[in-house]
């Protein structure tokens, strides 16, 4: 196929040509993938200015999405592809094959690092998703953070750098330009910029931003990250959200209420125990979407609401397409026995999307974490239900831009099962303030093409 490139498009290689440390800040659709790859090949065979590059991407994105992307477009069909996937030996296999472009998953970031050491050979790096680099204490970004001096390029590619707040910056950062921006280290980022927010004593859970640190921090970046927005720049078909509200019966409210009061529901058999906030709001997410594991990990149905509500659902789409996303395993499970029907399928494997696009599957169960990077399922239909929703901005967002996005050609339809009175309600508010926030991060590099094309 002819690569023509919209002028947001070009403008995008371009930044990545021009700028040994760069972030593109692309919503999802809007081709990053693309961009990327005609500029890396411009810099191997045009400029002479990279050897070998490497990918690090969500592993289902390793898997197909840059070596089908390469396949695509006929002026980088010439490009040779080594996807280091699947055991050590494999692996190893694939850094050995000459080739232009090395895709590895993240996961095994530090052991392609620790094989390496100081003869790392990638002078050009790409991190697909660059924000699942937001935690400074995970192994991947200790990692490449030991290598980054051995880098000549830095490409960082991502839909939300910000999902929880501008503290999730520094370590995405970093590994962009090695601290120059933000400083050198975390606590050096937050002391500069951030207050204590939440906190028990000495102990502090969370930051704020300094009075005019939001400013100060996208000026900081602006050289070298670039936003631009769908919206701006693409004709996307509408979005239509629509919440769904599922009352709890007497009962089954009764024992929400309990365990949300004495963070301890007594059973028949066992008990259900939340010891801390964090996994008593775990078990009421359980609890509202109807079961919930108790202490001995066992299965404890609660109620069958949202059951019912999603089969209202489904048979209101009148044989269109559906794709669910589900929270929990008892939810996959419940939901296929209680639908039972031979036409319903769960997202595990390449030929499932391949199905779902051919419009073979009615109704597609998919978890948000593994269908939410780099997924095209935009032609296999346009109705999407959360049976349980994420405390992840950046999950919730990319699961979305799995349907809505270039490509649809039908209004996209999110339906919500939000259980009343439940911390259902709550995780709907908090995705809504943390995408106003995003929105002040991306608003802030956005790039004002008007003025230079």
């Amino acid at each position: 196929m002819i690569y023509e490139p919209y002028d947001y498009q070009e403008y995008a290689t371009q930044w990545i040509i021009d700028k040994e440390k760069a972030a593109l800040f692309l919503d999802m659709g809007m081709g990053k993938t693309a961009c990327t790859l005609t500029a890396a090949a411009e810099l191997l065979h045009d400029y002479f200015e990279v050897t070998r590059v490497l990918v690090v991407a969500p592993l289902r994105v390793a898997q197909s999405t840059w070596d089908e992307e390469t396949a695509k477009w006929d002026h980088l069909k010439h490009l040779k592809i080594s996807k280091v996937l699947g055991t050590e030996k494999e692996r190893v296999s694939a850094l050995n094959k000459t080739a232009d472009i090395y895709i590895i998953n993240r996961e095994n970031v530090k052991w392609l690092v620790d094989r390496y050491k100081s003869s790392w050979p990638f002078d050009m790096v790409v991190i697909d998703e660059l924000s699942s680099f937001k935690s400074h204490k995970a192994q991947r970004f200790k990692a490449l953070r030991k290598v980054r001096p051995l880098m000549k390029r830095v490409v960082g590619l991502t839909g939300t750098p910000a999902p929880n707040g501008l503290i999730d910056l520094w370590p995405q950062v970093y590994l962009l330009d090695g601290g120059e921006r933000l400083g050198k280290t975390i606590t050096g980022y937050r002391d500069r910029y951030f207050l204590p927010d939440k906190r028990n004593q000495n102990v502090v859970f969370s930051y704020k931003p300094k009075e005019d640190a939001e400013e100060a921090i996208y000026k900081k970046l602006s050289d070298i990250c670039v936003s631009m927005k769908a919206e701006d720049y693409l004709k996307l078909p509408e979005r239509v959200n629509n919440t769904i509200t599922v009352q709890l019966p007497e009962k089954p409210e009764e024992k929400y209420r309990q365990l949300e009061r004495d963070l301890l529901l007594p059973l028949m058999d066992t008990d259900i125990v939340a010891d801390t906030a964090a996994v008593l709001t775990n078990k009421l997410l359980q609890m509202a979407n109807g079961a919930v594991y108790d202490e001995d990990g066992n299965v404890q149905e609660i109620h069958n609401e949202k059951l019912k509500a999603l089969e209202d659902t489904i048979e209101a789409a009148s044989g269109k397409p559906v794709l669910i996303f589900y929270s929990y395993k008892h939810d996959l499970k419940r939901i296929k026995e209680y639908l039972n029907n031979e036409n319903v399928k769960e997202l595990s494997k390449p030929e499932d999307i391949e199905d779902w696009n051919k419009g073979k599957v009615p109704v597609m169960l998919a978890h948000p974490a593994s269908a939410g990077h780099g997924l095209n399922l935009q032609a296999g239909g346009n109705i999407i239900v959360w049976f349980g929703l994420t405390w992840s901005l950046e999950l919730y967002q990319q699961a979305n831009a799995r349907l809505h996005r270039q490509g649809q050609k039908h209004s996209v339809i999110i339906h919500h099962l939000i259980a009343k009175g439940t911390v259902d309600e709550e995780v709907m508010k908090v995705l809504e303030n943390k995408e106003a926030g995003q929105e002040a991060l991306l608003n802030a590099v956005q790039a004002r093409l008007e003025q230079v094309l």
